[in-house]
């Protein structure tokens, strides 16, 4: 139930995140510019306090409902006033999202998030299908992650009860830069839906995308800004930006690799127990990259052939890179047993 998720969390509170550091944006600037070898070898050392070396949790995005969003965020191909190439679908069925969570389950994913274009919540026929979705991925013994927009408390509280065990709001980007990516939304309605999940009980998934074009302060912004809520996140996906064509940001030059290692080691620091998940941008990365990417603090990685929309490496692909970099995948559930024994 929510309420004892609650209490779990609430303990977790007290024990663990009241020792957590209280960063000022000025020290994130001096980590974010630590020449990048020591950067790398710091974050690796407080990686290896705080999770097993290693291990990396593999998670699959299934996108439930496709394009046709009535906001502006200028990076989203599912944007409906955008002229891009992805096509409006409905909300697909429960048998369909069933068999989704096979396949995942059958490459390796531990975790299933399901994304869908909406702007908000509402509660309607769509909504109980969710749910039902929810109660299915969940049966199968994977960790469910939603991001669905906007939620009230009540609707949080209702996801919770079926089992979902993440929701997804990421920030995108620092407050003071918010406005120059999204105008149909403020950066404290991003704020709001997360204290509505944690009041819930659920834990939080939330991070951003770097090559929009922001300054590294603005970098450095967003990550203050999860460090300062209070749990920290458990997740934290940081994105290099795809640009796709007809969308506002289709010129932004690809993001060097150097530039996310960079931003996952901060995050490692800033963010020492939160999983940091190397997101969008997989791609076009080398193994060489994403193994840097890895001993800098990443550890979880999005599988399977799309994110959302955007291509991505196959399970195959990546369950090779696995075998040759040594890691292993994490098996479901691994945090919440170790927030059990804490109780």
């Amino acid at each position: 139930m929510w309420f004892v998720a609650f209490i779990v969390n609430l303990l977790e509170y007290m024990k663990v995140n009241m020792a957590i550091k209280d960063w000022t944006k000025e020290e994130i600037l001096e980590v974010y510019n630590t020449p990048l070898m020591e950067l790398i070898y710091r974050a690796a050392e407080v990686h290896k306090q705080h999770h097993t070396v290693g291990e990396v949790q593999v998670s699959s995005l299934l996108s439930i409902k496709t394009g046709g969003c009535p906001e502006d965020c200028s990076y989203c191909p599912q944007a409906a006033r955008y002229h891009t190439e992805v096509k409006v679908h409905k909300l697909m069925s429960v048998p369909e999202v069933d068999a989704a969570a096979n396949n995942a389950k059958a490459g390796g994913a531990s975790r299933m998030c399901l994304g869908a274009a909406w702007r908000e919540v509402r509660d309607n026929r769509d909504f109980e299908t969710v749910l039902d979705m929810v109660k299915t991925i969940n049966s199968k013994g994977l960790e469910v992650c939603a991001t669905l927009g906007m939620v009230t408390e009540d609707q949080a509280k209702r996801l919770a009860e079926a089992g979902l065990y993440a929701y997804n709001h990421n920030i995108d980007t620092s407050e003071e830069n918010y406005e120059n990516i999204i105008s149909t939304r403020k950066f404290d309605d991003r704020l709001n839906t997360i204290h509505n999940v944690r009041k819930a009980g659920l834990t939080v998934c939330s991070g951003g995308i770097i090559g929009m074009g922001e300054k590294v302060e603005d970098r450095v912004g967003m990550l203050y800004t999860l460090s300062l809520l209070r749990p920290q996140p458990e997740s934290v996906p940081i994105n290099a930006l795809v640009a796709v064509e007809g969308t506002p940001m289709e010129d932004q030059p690809p993001v060097p690799i150097w530039d996310m290692v960079r931003m996952i080691a901060t995050a490692r620091i800033v963010l020492p127990r939160t999983a940091v998940r190397l997101s969008a941008g997989r791609l076009t990365m080398s193994m060489e990259g994403q193994a840097l990417c890895f001993m800098a603090g990443a550890n979880s990685i999005f599988a399977g052939e799309k994110l959302l929309t955007t291509p991505n490496p196959l399970y195959n692909q990546d369950m090779e890179m696995f075998k040759i970099l040594g890691l292993n995948t994490k098996q479901p559930f691994i945090d919440k047993l170790k927030k059990e024994e804490l109780v």
